[in-house]
């Protein structure tokens, strides 16, 4: 449990980090809170720049800021099939591992349902 100066100094460290990168301020507007998967090339397009390397690799490191994981699907790519992938983006379907864990020990701390106690 962080204190609530720990806590401060997180909620500053990232709105900081959110106002240092522009492309975040742009994504974090244009992307639909509902959004599940999303191709860099369409990020690219987006924000109005090339797809190339560098850009990719900056529209990286702002995804997962943003907590979007990296993918390759073939549903990315119109007409995708054998063959051909396309890299992406998707936010996760599980809450992040940390509150996972907290969970599951919260739930251990109860009977175990195959312990029988008379």
């Amino acid at each position: 449990m962080l204190s609530w100066i720990e806590r401060l100094h997180q909620l500053r460290a990232e709105r900081e980090e959110r106002d240092s990168d522009p492309w975040r301020r742009v994504l974090e507007r244009a992307l639909p809170a509902d959004l599940t998967a999303v191709s860099t090339v369409a990020l690219c397009d987006l924000l109005g720049v090339r797809p190339n390397t560098g850009n990719a690799r900056r529209i990286a490191k702002t995804m997962r800021a943003m907590g979007f994981l990296p993918i390759k699907s073939r549903k990315l790519l119109p007409g995708g099939w054998r063959g051909s992938e396309g890299r992406g983006w998707a936010r996760p379907v599980r809450e992040p591992a940390q509150q996972n864990k907290s969970q599951r020990g919260e739930n251990l701390k109860g009977s175990h349902p195959d312990s029988h106690t008379s």
